[in-house]
């Protein structure tokens, strides 16, 4: 999701992705922080046998593309929910708004 200028063409980006990136990674916890600059979204892998979690994946970004990001989320979850129907979740997330778990 991009704001255009009409005066400037859009330009074409070209995007790359290793071997390695592509593979992704499974998270199955996610744990979200800010401060006044910059969003920290941590991808966690909870393995319930040991009880363990490990950060798999860090991602800091700024509030704009955070919100950017939020948007494009929203649209993807309800074209996704339109053809396949409603996702269902074991919880609401806290009320806390500094830090956020999504399990």
């Amino acid at each position: 999701m991009t704001e255009q200028n009409p005066a400037v063409p859009p330009q074409e980006l070209s995007i790359e992705m290793d071997d390695a990136t592509a593979n992704g990674v499974y998270s199955n916890l996610a744990l979200i922080t800010h401060s006044e600059t910059e969003f920290v979204l941590d991808f966690i892998f909870h393995s319930p046998q040991p009880p363990k979690a490990r950060v798999r994946s860090r991602i800091i970004t700024n509030p704009a593309h955070m919100k950017r990001f939020l948007l494009a989320l929203q649209d993807n979850i309800s074209r996704y929910e339109a053809r396949f129907g409603p996702i269902r979740t074991s919880g609401q997330p806290p009320a806390d708004n500094k830090v956020g778990f999504f399990h």
